[in-house]
């Protein structure tokens, strides 16, 4: 005879039934959708080099403040010791003076009656007078033109102890600034996987190059493969200006470590008239720059991440060509 189910039995077989289905909706759905993908190293390198536009100006504006500070600390270096040996004469030529008074005071009207009654001769006293006269008035107009020069060179020593520290102001919010953004460089950087980066060597120059230019090309070629950081001048780390700055440097010339001096310290070279040994400067605040090397390359310190290194002169806009020597 045929047992028929419970209707217990009929409800856990049924609920049985319906967690598979529910099983297997849930694995269509978790097929359905897909998982977030984690960001090639393009697209890092991508989000640091936009980044970087933002961190670039700041760093040159940082150079830019931080060679006037250097240059304006020297100046005011220099009038220091052109104030002291003055204010030392104007103390000295006051002590004379005060000498002169004092023996006057004590020798007066008496010791010239004396002088008088003993002589017997009026125009020695007379004399002696007026060269008393002429002595004060010497020692009051050397007095007068010593405290003058000194009061003049006192007045530009205060003009530029007050803009050192204006720089000095705009130095330090600059750097805590650049720290903020380079924070965040680097918290990108640190996503890109740990490799090798191998760099490409300069090519060789051909045509007419001056020495200076050859010098410089050499010696920026010589940085491939050192690592950026920012505000360095070398020997063995730079930023761009930084790294410009060092190849000119070895061929005796003074470029000052920011773009847009050393924008104003060449003469412009139309892009046709370019030559190996030209800087080439981007964007147009021209916050980057790089030493040309003919057919379109340049070597440069493109940024944090990247070594010195030989790069295509498209890989920024460019915003004009400069000669320095």
């Amino acid at each position: 005879m045929e047992q028929i189910p419970s209707r217990r039995g009929t409800r856990r077989a049924a609920h049985r039934v319906l967690a598979v289905i529910l099983l297997a909706c849930v694995g269509l759905l978790a097929q359905g959708v897909p998982a977030q993908a984690e960001p090639s190293v393009d697209e890092i390198e991508a989000q640091i080099d936009k980044k970087w536009e933002q961190l670039e100006p700041t760093i040159e504006a940082y150079n830019k403040v931080h060679s006037q500070l250097g240059v304006n600390r020297k100046k005011v270096k220099e009038l220091q010791a052109k104030i002291d040996p003055l204010t030392a004469q104007s103390e000295l030529a006051m002590q004379k003076v005060g000498t002169l008074a004092i023996r006057y005071y004590k020798t007066g009207p008496t010791s010239d009656v004396n002088a008088l009654l003993e002589s017997g001769d009026p125009n020695l006293l007379a004399q002696q007078l007026t060269l008393l006269d002429q002595l004060a008035a010497d020692e009051k107009r050397q007095i007068a033109g010593v405290v003058a020069a000194r009061d003049k060179l006192a007045g530009e020593k205060s003009k530029l102890d007050a803009l050192v520290q204006q720089l000095a102001k705009q130095d330090a919010e600059l750097a805590a600034k650049k720290k903020q953004i380079d924070g965040e460089i680097k918290t990108l950087t640190a996503s890109l996987p740990k490799t090798v980066v191998k760099v490409t060597g300069c090519p060789t120059i051909k045509g007419v190059v001056s020495s200076a230019a050859s010098t410089a090309i050499r010696t920026a070629c010589a940085q491939v493969g050192d690592p950026y950081v920012w505000g360095a001048t070398g020997p063995n780390s730079f930023d761009c200006s930084g790294l410009t700055q060092y190849a000119y440097k070895a061929a005796g010339i003074s470029l000052t470590h920011h773009t847009g001096s050393q924008w104003r310290e060449g003469r412009a070279i139309s892009s046709s008239e370019a030559r190996p040994g030209d800087l080439v400067f981007f964007y147009s605040d021209l916050h980057h720059v790089g030493l040309y090397l003919g057919n379109g390359q340049m070597v440069h310190a493109p940024r944090t991440g990247k070594p010195v290194q030989v790069s295509s002169v498209s890989y920024q806009p460019v915003a004009g060509y400069r000669r320095v020597y």
